[in-house]
């Protein structure tokens, strides 16, 4: 997979492509990002790459051409191009696992007030991560880009995501490791017992009530088992 990044700040990038679980799928070639200075197409003598908003208003405004020039540079037929906007469609692990199929994602991060409108006719859409104004897109594009990557085959074993939040609908469960006790704060004594039946109640269990105190809104549209209607149950009782 390649993800292309067009931004105004590539140096923001360094930490991100150069450590943990990012730096190692791009050595094992699992995925390529590149990184493309908007500023190195604009055609300004002074090497601008905004200017004022037509019509006044306070700030200033991303131009068409160099953005656009540098979009034209990267993009193939096979490429979807989204632009980070706080404004767009809000990113979620369904589409994360919807763009680790591509074989070729551009992201155009913005900067200053906005952009000229006349770049959003040029994208596939506009992506946001939550409702809240970032000072660019380059945050963004990290976020999304490491969401996608870590779905990529081989970057990370498969059964890692199969009970992370949001995988199944729910939050995850609790983990817990070394020491059993911690100053009087135990380990639940189920974890330890080794009977797997009995974890993965528990695990389901705590995963209900993880979401049903902190994301009550995941559960609105859920089906059900009859095990999980059993446990809400519980839960309920519980908080009383």
């Amino acid at each position: 997979m390649r993800i292309t990044i067009c931004t105004l700040f590539p140096e923001m990038f360094e930490g991100f492509i150069n450590t943990s679980i990012i730096a190692r799928a791009i050595k094992q070639d699992k995925v390529v990002i590149d990184l493309v200075n908007i500023r190195d197409f604009t055609l300004d003598k002074h090497n601008h790459v905004d200017d004022t908003p037509f019509g006044g208003g306070r700030g200033m405004v991303m131009m068409c051409q160099p953005v656009l020039d540098a979009l034209a540079s990267v993009r193939t037929k096979n490429s979807k191009v989204y632009l980070m906007a706080a404004g767009g469609k809000t990113f979620n692990q369904t589409t994360a696992r919807e763009y680790a199929k591509e074989d070729h994602i551009i992201f155009i991060c913005g900067h200053y007030e906005g952009l000229d409108a006349r770049i959003y006719d040029e994208v596939d859409g506009l992506l946001s991560i939550g409702d809240y104004i970032l000072t660019g897109g380059e945050l963004a594009s990290m976020v999304v880009s490491d969401a996608i990557i870590r779905l990529l085959e081989g970057v990370i074993m498969e059964e890692s995501h199969l009970d992370e939040s949001f995988e199944n609908g729910l939050l995850e469960y609790p983990h817990y490791t070394k020491p059993v006790d911690y100053k009087g704060k135990t380990v639940p004594e189920v974890l330890l017992s080794g009977h797997h039946e009995n974890i993965r109640k528990y695990r389901l269990k705590e995963s209900l009530r993880n979401t049903y105190q902190n994301r009550p809104d995941l559960l609105e549209k859920r089906v059900f088992s009859k095990e999980e209607l059993k446990f809400l149950e519980e839960i309920k009782e519980d908080l009383k």
